[in-house]
């Protein structure tokens, strides 16, 4: 290897995030039991009453609706989501206090640094901009008891970042654990939809939990296992719609420049209006030109139950079977990632 071509390397592996390099995810924690078939390990249990009974499940730890039981038509469903997943502790020391070190999962930049445990439902927490040439994404690793970097430091993948805890709101020691979160950033005019919202200043700026939106980092994980070098926006064309919204043309929507994968039809072209495709998380997956005229939003598409769209979708969604309609939520959720929303 040449001498400029190692100054490249090293140039590329100490200053991030780098533009184009392979995404290469590793474990944040020495916990490596979600490759050894073992989820119990590897999840941190929740506390789970239903139906008078009281249960430690794990599955509580995982990424998606997991949580909050409620029996109906459908049979028992978890109506609560989880961003992320929270990740067990393999060190304690004889007080029962985790000291497992919490690495960066990818070379990046940390843009942001929580310090105070009750600053925020997250504790003190830490988040670091990855650019793997998809548009920025943001790991977030949450209840720490201690953060090690600074903002704007650049820093290699497993950088320890800080160490395992449970700082923020209903964590204790016995289920001390790493919440873990890969995201993407919804909009840059967040403080004042903040401030439309709940009239209110935003103390975490950009980078605040409502902000951000979660990719299921479990099964990246396990995809990239099987498919090293997989993107991320290879990952996600296998996810389908849960609903979809219409809504007026009102400009270029910033979400659609900052992650040209989203994009779908010709966008250079003008329409009366933008289809957006949603998980039922409200995770945005394409973002279409239509030709339908619409003077406000509509629900142009939902996924059939017999039950309450509300418990499938946080309530974003109102109505059952193939009816369906944005609550005042699922407006909310809509003006932030339009922008359509008065300033």
């Amino acid at each position: 290897m040449s001498a400029l071509v190692l100054v490249l390397v090293l140039s590329c592996a100490l200053s991030a995030p780098c533009l184009g390099q392979g995404m290469a995810l590793q474990l944040p924690t020495d916990n490596r039991a979600l490759f050894e078939s073992n989820p119990e390990k590897f999840y941190m249990y929740v506390y789970r009453t239903f139906e008078g009974e009281t249960s430690k499940p794990w599955q509580g730890g995982g990424y998606g609706f997991v949580r909050t039981l409620r029996r109906t038509k459908e049979g028992v469903v978890s109506t609560r989501f989880h961003e992320g997943i929270d990740i067990r502790p393999v060190k304690r020391d004889s007080a029962g206090r985790p000291l497992d070190k919490v690495r960066s999962i990818a070379l990046g930049r940390v843009v942001y640094v929580q310090k105070s445990s009750g600053g925020s439902n997250y504790g003190k927490y830490v988040v670091v901009e990855h650019d793997w040439g998809d548009g920025p994404f943001l790991s977030l690793y949450a209840h720490l008891s201690t953060t090690l970097v600074k903002e704007g430091q650049r820093i290699p993948a497993g950088h320890v970042l800080g160490q395992m805890g449970y700082t923020g709101s209903g964590i204790n020691r016995e289920r001390a654990h790493l919440h873990l979160e890969l995201n993407i950033l919804i909009s840059l005019q967040f403080d004042a939809w903040h401030k439309m919202k709940f009239g209110s200043d935003n103390r975490h700026g950009l980078h605040n939990g409502m902000n951000l939106s979660g990719l299921d980092i479990a099964n990246l994980y396990l995809r990239q296992e099987r498919e090293p070098g997989i993107t991320i926006p290879e990952f996600l064309s296998a996810t389908s719609a849960y609903y979809k919204v219409t809504c007026p043309r009102r400009g270029k929507l910033e979400l659609a420049d900052r992650y040209p994968w989203i994009r779908r039809g010709a966008h250079h072209r003008p329409s009366p209006s933008w289809e957006i495709s949603f998980t039922a998380s409200g995770f945005p997956l394409t973002i279409a030109p239509s030709h339908r005229e619409v003077s406000k939003p509509l629900v142009t598409y939902i996924r059939t139950t017999q039950s309450r769209h509300e418990y499938f979708t946080l309530s974003r969604l109102t109505g059952t079977g193939r009816r369906a309609s944005l609550t005042r939520a699922g407006l909310q959720h809509l003006a932030l990632i339009t922008g359509d929303f008065p300033k």
